[in-house]
């Protein structure tokens, strides 16, 4: 391989990863046989609760889809032949993989080389219902030194894969926002993929509230040198709901930079979520600098979070490699300190979640998309911890440690 460029992917040709916790990429169904719960990347995911799709036939049920798309970027439906060959990195999983081969047609997104959008990308699916089983297939294409920022948001309810592949030309910046605001009985589950470019550059935020089942798995690895990734991740699990992301970060070209930084929290009796993150660093990943977060806040019994930070690296030629991972319950001396400035302890609790969580938000860079997840965090924190007793404070504050 070479050291400043990552190896090709070639539609229909397996590429091997030298990963011992991911399977090979590939757009073959048949390589990715149905699993049976015992191996690695299935045993968190409540198989039972997939209703079908780990084997669901082909269909022609869509979502409904509206938004926005500004002036000089491109909006085409393609075949699933021509996603494949616009695409990078493949399936990594039976799911991903099963939405790719049997959605009935792929959304082509291109964003021009040199553009530079005043307005962002808004792409919102709609589901009309949980029995509605749909196949999505989506790839968008960012020409070099583009600048652009695009939001994909889900709503309603769905039975729903999806494949996403995001393509970031050399020395583009991006910003890319998922949000999953689904009712509470859909499923979603699917792959984020994300090849970033020479010196580009790619700011993600995830978010992650509604579903019964939500089953994501993002990917990112850089087409040549100097790339550089900031993810940030937001969850948010209720009583019984389980909310799954997977990470992983896939450094073969030298110079490029990862962050990764997720925050969930659990209320609810059986609310779970998982949190998987990867970073694999090759041996001709010289000089690359990588750090990898995970904190959860538990905020009622009966909930579990389960965390699992992995690095795995094939050369010390590195800048720098880290990761952490923490759960636990209420920073006893946010609140000490919260409440010594005569914040009682109801309002002191609701304020250090809501810093926990909001510093994520702030990051979405779109006003009335951050107005509305702040509501849904405040809905959420009035079930448990109550109502706050001033809706317009946003406790600039209580921003964590």
């Amino acid at each position: 391989m070479s050291t400043d460029t990552a190896p090709a992917f070639v539609p229909g040709e397996r590429t091997e990863i030298a990963s011992h916790l991911h399977a090979v990429p590939s757009w073959d169904v048949t390589d990715f046989p149905v699993p049976t719960g015992r191996e690695e990347i299935w045993r968190f995911t409540p198989l039972a609760r997939l209703r079908g799709l780990l084997e669901a036939p082909a269909g022609e049920a869509r979502l409904t889809r509206s938004g926005s798309v500004p002036a000089g970027v491109t909006e085409r439906i393609v075949t699933g032949e021509q996603a494949r060959t616009l695409a990078g990195r493949p399936p990594m999983d039976r799911l991903a993989v099963l939405a790719a081969a049997r959605a009935p047609e792929a959304l082509h997104l291109d964003i021009p080389a040199n553009a530079e959008l005043s307005e962002p990308v808004i792409i919102r699916l709609h589901g009309e219902g949980a029995e509605q089983t749909v196949h999505g297939s989506t790839v968008i294409t960012v020409g070099a030194h583009a600048k652009a920022l695009i939001v994909l948001e889900h709503t309603g309810s769905a039975t729903y894969s999806a494949y996403t592949s995001v393509v970031v030309g050399d020395g583009a910046q991006v910003g890319l926002v998922e949000l999953q605001l689904w009712d509470d009985d859909a499923v979603h589950t699917g792959q984020t993929s994300v090849r970033i470019g020479r010196d580009a550059k790619v700011n993600a935020v995830t978010a992650t509230f509604g579903g019964d089942l939500v089953r994501l798995t993002e990917t990112t690895d850089y087409a040549s040198t100097g790339g550089e990734l900031v993810k940030h991740g937001l969850y948010f699990a209720d009583a019984g709901q389980h909310l799954e992301h997977r990470l992983f970060v896939d450094h073969g070209t030298p110079r490029a930079t990862s962050l990764v930084d997720y925050r969930g929290a659990l209320q609810g009796e059986k609310a779970h979520t998982v949190w998987i993150g990867d970073v694999l660093i090759r041996a001709a990943a010289t000089d690359i600098d990588t750090y990898e977060s995970n904190k959860n806040l538990v905020l009622t019994d009966g909930c579990r979070a389960d965390s699992v930070p992995n690095l795995e690296i094939e050369t010390g030629e590195i800048a720098g490699a880290g990761h952490s991972s923490t759960t636990g319950r209420f920073d006893d001396e946010q609140l000490f300190y919260l409440m010594s400035r005569g914040i009682d302890e109801v309002e002191a609790r609701r304020l250090v979640v809501y810093g926990f969580l909001s510093d994520i938000i702030r990051r979405i860079g779109v006003p009335e998309i951050e107005s509305h997840l702040i509501a849904i965090v405040e809905d959420e924190l009035a079930r448990t911890i109550g109502a706050p007793t001033n809706l317009d404070h946003r406790g600039p504050d209580t921003e964590e440690n």
